[in-house]
């Protein structure tokens, strides 16, 4: 190919004029498929001297191997590169990539981890030896290459575990040699580049031991020497050109990143390879001996190096990033639990506390800056700390956490310190007093609120003192940082019972003026702190009188800042206090509208305003979470109104513009809220409006436009749309075809799975069920579909297979005669009715077995000449499948009533939140005295981890076929016709009127009966009787209740809805008694 043409198309890239432009794209787009354009963009990075023109075909590069070295399904538009031009790509790359300047380098980086992602080692071979030859030159730029290319080699290596990693133990053994060789020679460097490659060394370690430790680092010799060149790099007094002025900047700085990766890596080979007590079982034996040596020999001089650091820190000799202090504080944590590690940080932990806990959990001039002029931003960061991973905070909370959790007696050394700072403030003048000191001390004591308040906690009754006298002044405090942490105190020691109920009093005054602050970080805490209060009997009365004035102020809040708590604080309230706000629904409807409007709003212009490539790996932001937060509350709001339709068709009106935006934008993340609320809104009034009619086209459409998994999500309310809106259906055929069309589409979609598709089965099966007689054209649809994949076999899970013959069920079930007309017209019944009976024992639901007794009740009232020939000697074996329904079940009901109480069961008798049920007795407590205390802590975290990693490999061993044994369970959310039949009576009433009409077919069904069946027989008949009399004694007992003769107990038990009916042979209903 012309590498003279492919530049000036690329040079034309770069012109202003739109239309030359446009047709440069268009020719690039052409030659990028023609062979030979791959070696044409890199003749030009090789030859050109204008570095912007090289730079633009390094780009263009870097994007065509991107997406055409193995398309996929990430890039399914963009033609693959052919073979022999990957080849030729594969030989050149690496030398035009030591050649290149480091602008044109950083874009080719990308492109060759893209290509060792799918090549290496099978379809490059040399790669490896041209990276040794790169790294023992003596050309820097050879030598930053060839590190590049090992980095890149480690990152495809860097999450695959032993199994996966067939050649890289012996890549690492010949490689990393020199690798330690070229770091130890630039520790002691000063310049930028020395310390971008030794960044690359460090990263290179880093990701080579990411999930393994390779055999050749865990020889002794090896380790030391990285060891130290680690050490010394943490050790290092950096260059003034890596002090820049802005701390960003300096946290940029190459020398800054290669010491936070020699934190990192110091602290993995401990974490993860060094401390006996981290190792699982599945690694235990093979890193128990590499452990025991690197606790006793490595660690403590690694503790002692982040020692002296902190120190020259304290001493004002050195500046620390943000990532070395959070690395600090976590190799810290972990020095707690092992005895031998805790003998060696337990001496300084007075100091650490005073000198480096106690100034990192203070706030900052950075903290007070954003508290003055971002407040929202100031919220996020206090509210949401545990999103920024390297916050030296977030590290200061959770060493104080672990250390108290797991040494308690260390508790009152930290309470000692708190105490002495909060005693020096009150005693100072009003003028020398510290404010910033005294919040840090009440952050600090927040963070213990668990351990404090445990069981059989010693000081936990002493609580209540410190509040009256340290915290309650706060709330008056001239200082908003400290009004707010007075709020923020009281939400962290939600469980602490105050026994002084004039306490509770003043909590709630003072908690109720700072939801007026004009701060709004102090509105915000106050509104948090407002719901745990909810509990004590005082406080909830007085809120009471309070609660309409509350909910605007949290509404007001939610409009001010998007916080997802404040969210749940509404739901609370709704829920607790529905009485109160029945009055003032509309209004409060209204508002979470417009709150929620104007969330999406923002989100919508957002996401219109980012790349299109930004909008891959999209997460639940703030804003998502908040509005997520309000539509659950709406939801709440719906259930308190079930007893005022009047108003609840007032809110359906409100709402539907929420419906309409969420559906309109996609925003699926909201999705399953938005379908609770019209879920809601149909449930509660036990009627259709015609907004939810309305609402029911949005989902509709939506459904259409790409949603089709979000059915099962959908099926609450659509199944309440065909139960109470089945009168507009029958009238209105395009919203039957609507419906049927969704059970279509479920099926005929090739992207919708089996899982899936069982929404598929159970919207069918609630319009046959609601819609008897009137949904004569789209039966046989059903039936096809059903079969079809059932004669098939194209199903692996059982519960899949069970749905499918469902749906034929339920076809027999509204027209017998039509049913066994379709499946005779296919080909079908024998085979059906075969895999029907054969599966009779998986029908394990009371919904199941009340379904095929109605459907053989059905075809029991068929005449004999309706019966299809094919299966007429099968016929007889109808009567021994409901017997062995009526046999189990009585079980299958006693186990939906098992299943009923335990959702309603009380948690209570649960251990406490942190797991730990032995409190300030248990291990470690602070009762232990002596040595004892010191003992190894067990690590409850790796405990957990083990646990879930057994959970996976457990899980990932089961084979299609253990896949199989996967039961239905009991649904007690969807109601259907079926929960009203009474299938004794029912099945009785079709016996006799088949042995009075039909005496010859009765005669030949039962004769072959067992004598146990014919006794099953008997006994259903006689439970038939039984309920009909238990019914009639109720209607009597109703009768004489109503002219005043008092009331008599209803036997449920025996009743078992009594009084339902089925459908007969042409799809009607029959008394069932």
């Amino acid at each position: 190919m012309d590498a003279a043409a492919v530049r000036s198309c690329i040079l034309s890239t770069l012109s202003a004029n739109a239309d030359v432009r446009k047709q440069a794209e268009l020719d690039l787009k052409y030659a990028e498929e023609q062979p030979g354009f791959l070696g044409a963009l890199l003749d030009i990075i090789q030859a050109e001297p204008e570095a912007h023109i090289a730079l633009s075909t390094a780009v263009y590069l870097k994007n065509r191997i991107s997406r055409g070295w193995q398309p996929g399904e990430e890039f399914p538009n963009h033609t693959p590169i052919r073979e022999e031009d990957k080849a030729r790509c594969r030989d050149r790359l690496l030398h035009v990539l030591a050649a290149a300047p480091p602008p044109v380098r950083q874009q080719l980086i990308p492109a060759l981890q893209r290509i060792l992602q799918y090549d290496f080692p099978e379809r490059w071979t040399n790669f490896m030896d041209i990276t040794m030859e790169l790294l023992n030159t003596n050309n820097a730029p050879s030598v930053f290459t060839g590190l590049q290319c090992l980095l890149s080699t480690c990152r495809v290596f860097r999450f695959k575990s032993t199994e996966n990693r067939d050649g890289f133990d012996k890549i690492v053994a010949v490689s990393f040699p020199r690798l330690l060789e070229i770091g130890m020679g630039l520790v002691n460097e000063s310049s930028n580049e020395a310390a971008e490659m030794l960044r690359i060394v460090i990263k290179s370690f880093k990701h080579a031991t990411f999930f393994e430790l390779p055999p050749h680092l865990r020889e002794h010799e090896t380790i030391v020497g990285w060891c130290s060149l680690f050490i010394a790099v943490v050790s290092k007094d950096l260059p003034p050109n890596a002090l820049p002025d802005d701390v960003d900047e300096r946290e940029a700085n190459h020398w800054w990143k290669s010491k936070k990766w020699a934190y990192g890596s110091l602290n993995r080979l401990f974490l993860r390879y060094g401390n006996p007590a981290m190792l699982s079982k599945s690694n235990g034996v093979e890193y128990a001996e590499f452990s025991k040596v690197f606790l006793h020999k490595f660690a403590p001089e690694i503790l002692q190096t982040y020692l002296l650091q902190i120190d020259k820190w304290v001493t004002k000799k050195m500046w620390l990033s943000r990532p070395c202090f959070s690395m600090t504080l976590t190799f810290l944590d972990e020095c707690v639990k092992p005895k031998f590690m805790w003998a060696h940080l337990k001496p300084h932990l007075e100091n650490l506390i005073a000198h480096l806990l106690f100034p990192i959990l203070c706030q900052s001039d950075d903290d007070l800056e954003l508290f003055e002029s971002d407040p929202p931003e100031y919220l996020h960061r206090k509210l949401n700390s545990y999103e920024e991973v390297s916050a030296p905070d977030v590290a200061a909370t959770n060493f104080l956490v672990s250390l108290t959790k797991s040494r308690k007696k260390q508790t009152f050394i930290v309470l000692n310190f708190i105490n002495g700072v909060v005693n020096r403030y009150d005693a100072a003048p009003a003028d020398q007093k510290n404010p910033r000191e005294k919040e840090g001390a009440l952050r600090m004591l927040g963070t213990l609120a668990g351990v404090i308040l445990e069981k059989n906690s010693p000081i936990a009754g002493q609580a209540e003192a410190f509040f009256v006298r340290h915290v309650f002044p706060e709330f008056r405090s001239p200082h908003g940082y400290l009004r707010a942490r007075a709020c923020d105190l009281l939400e962290k020691f939600e469980q602490l019972d105050f026994t002084d109920e004039a306490n509770l009093v003043i909590i709630y005054r003072n908690i109720l003026e700072s939801l007026a602050d004009p701060e709004l970080p102090v509105r915000v805490e106050a509104a948090l702190a407002l719901q745990p209060l909810i509990r004590h009997d005082v406080i909830r009365e007085s809120m009471q009188q309070n609660i309409p004035q509350i909910m605007q102020q949290l509404l007001k809040l939610a409009n001010e800042v998007d916080v997802d708590a404040l969210a749940n604080v509404m739901e609370d309230f709704v829920e607790v206090f529905a009485a109160q706000l029945t009055p003032f629904a509309v209004a409060l409807a209204e508002q979470l509208r417009d709150t929620y409007m104007r969330i999406v709003r923002e989100l919508v212009e957002r996401n219109n305003q980012k790349e299109e490539e930004e909008t891959y790996g999209e997460y639940l932001d703030d804003k998502s979470i908040t509005a997520l937060g309000v539509l659950q509350t709406i939801g709440t709001l719906i259930l308190t109104l079930e007893s005022t339709p009047d108003v609840l068709q007032h809110l359906e009106t409100i709402l539907i513009p929420v419906i309409a935006v969420t559906l309109e934008h996609k925003l699926f993340d909201l999705f399953n809220e938005v379908f609770e609320i019209i879920d809601s809104c149909t449930y509660s009034a036990k009627a259709i409006s015609p907004t939810m009619w309305q609402a029911f086209e949005m989902m509709n459409q939506t459904f259409n436009s790409g949603a089709e998994l979000y059915l099962e999500d959908m099926l609450p309310a659509l199944d309440n749309i065909i139960a109470y809106g089945s009168d507009t259906l029958i009238r209105t055929p395009a919203y039957l075809q609507a419906l049927t069309g969704m059970v279509r589409e479920i099926f005929q979609n090739a992207a919708v799975g089996g899982v899936d598709r069982i929404c598929g089965c159970k919207l069918a099966e609630y319009m046959m069920l609601h819609l008897r007689g009137h949904l004569d054209p789209y039966v046989p649809q059903f039936m096809e579909l059903a079969m079809g994949i059932l004669t098939n076999g194209e199903f692996k899970v059982k519960s899949y297979r069970i749905h499918l013959m469902e749906m034929v069920i339920n076809a027999i079930y509204y027209n017998p005669a039509f049913a066994l007309h379709v499946l005779e017209s296919k080909g079908w019944t024998n085979r059906f009715f075969s895999l029907w009976f054969t599966n009779m024992d998986y029908f394990s639901r009371v919904h199941d077995k009340k379904l095929s007794i109605a459907a053989i009740v059905a075809l029991l009232t068929l005449r004999a000449d309706q019966v299809p020939v094919s299966v007429q000697p099968g016929w007889p074996r109808l009567l021994q499948g409901i017997v062995r329904l009526f046999q189990t079940l009585p079980a299958a009901i006693r186990n939906r009533e098992e299943v009923t109480k335990e959702d309603f069961t009380s948690q209570d008798d649960s251990p406490d939140e942190e797991g730990n049920v032995e409190g300030w007795e248990g291990e470690g407590g602070w009762t232990a005295e002596g040595d004892e205390a010191e003992e190894d802590v067990r690590d409850e975290h790796q405990s957990y981890l083990e646990f879930l990693n057994e959970e996976s490999q457990r899980f990932r061993s089961l084979s299609d076929a253990a896949a199989e044994d996967d039961d239905l369970e009991e649904e007690n959310l969807i109601e259907t016709p079926l929960d009203h039949l009474e299938p004794y009576g029912y099945f009785r009433h079709a016996l006799l009127s088949l042995q009075r009409e039909q005496p010859s077919l009765y005669d030949s069904m039962t004769k072959d009966l067992t004598m146990d069946e014919q006794k099953v027989l008997h006994g259903v008949i006689q439970q038939a009787e039984a309920n009909e009399r238990a019914a009639t004694q109720a209607q009597s007992q109703s009768q004489s209740a109503d002219q005043g003769l008092g009331p008599g107990p209803v036997p449920q038990d025996q009743m078992n809805g009594a009084g339902g009916g089925g459908g007969g042979a042409a799809g009607g209903d029959v008394d069932g008694h």
